[in-house]
């Protein structure tokens, strides 16, 4: 595989994942839509071990370690469909854009990661600073907005908590045993979403556009993403892949902008700025390597 074709694989997936969750879930419910999402997704890993002839390993600590992985991924997308039914698309990549930080602050929390250098709280300052801007935001049409901004910051948090917890467990376990076992574990609690929220109903007359969106998340947002995103660490250094996280909020603004007509009045702009200028300061070391002239 292309280093290069991966890597904007990867901004293509994470520019387009929050336009789809909304049009998804505002078109068949944001139970169902995260429930055949993931559902989707199974399937697929399931056919790419039977493919590759990948084993799951069952011992306790690969039990634990998918339990985990499954229960904060269940908790964070029922909390980010919801809430993208209330705030435009855009945003969700924005706030979903500060895991760095929110990872990095519970690294060194439970790892203790001496990663939270002055910059890198200043940086995490200017992103909560923009984030409270972002919570004031009467945003036009939508009185559930800071609900729903509220439930996707919540999702954001409980899938950097997650990250972090993994790493913890330290389990030598493939990429994709990873990703079959969390869903299996996942798939179960977004039925048992759906049947509450939703009574267990399949929408009636599903807009293509919700089906579509709902097929692409399951395939490329559940399981193409991670593995591109995971081989790309491997072969590209810290500074460039932290590049992703400061070129996908941008992109699917404009997307959000361009595809579904959304408007984001100019305090929330300012508080998006604040958030991008604390990322930025956030990853600065990594990104200086970017610029840093070869050894000879």
């Amino acid at each position: 595989m292309s280093v290069p074709a991966a890597y904007f694989g990867i901004i293509l997936i994470w520019s387009t994942t929050p336009l789809a969750i909304q049009w998804s879930a505002q078109g068949a419910g944001f139970s169902f839509a995260v429930f055949a999402r993931m559902l989707i997704g199974l399937a697929v890993c399931l056919a790419l071990l039977a493919a590759t002839r990948t084993a799951v390993p069952w011992h306790p600590a690969a039990r634990r370690l998918y339990a985990v992985s499954g229960l904060t991924l269940c908790a964070s997308m029922l909390l980010t469909y919801w809430g993208a039914l209330h705030i435009p698309s855009g945003l969700i990549s924005v706030i979903f854009g500060m895991m760095p930080l929110v990872t990095g602050g519970f690294a060194a929390l439970w790892l203790s990661e001496r990663t939270l250098t002055p910059a890198r709280i200043a940086g995490l300052g200017l992103a909560l600073a923009g984030l409270w801007l972002i919570f004031g935001q009467p945003w036009p049409g939508e009185g559930r907005a800071t609900l729903g901004t509220a439930a996707v910051v919540g999702g954001m948090v409980v899938q950097a908590l997650g990250l972090v917890w993994i790493k913890r467990l330290n389990e030598r376990i493939s990429s994709l045993a990873i990703t079959c076992g969390s869903l299996g574990v996942a798939v179960p609690g977004f039925a048992l979403a759906w049947l509450f929220a939703e009574g267990g109903q399949v929408p009636a007359g599903l807009a293509p556009r919700a089906g579509a969106a709902i097929v692409y998340l399951g395939v490329a947002g559940s399981v193409l993403g991670f593995t591109l995103y995971y081989y790309v660490i491997k072969h590209l250094d810290a500074g460039r892949v932290a590049l992703i996280t400061l070129v996908t909020p941008v992109s699917a603004l404009l997307l959000g902008q361009t595809l579904n007509a959304e408007f984001i009045p100019a305090r929330g702009w300012a508080g998006i700025a604040l958030i991008g200028a604390g990322l930025l300061l956030y990853e600065w070391q990594a990104l200086r390597s970017l610029w840093r002239p070869p050894i000879s």
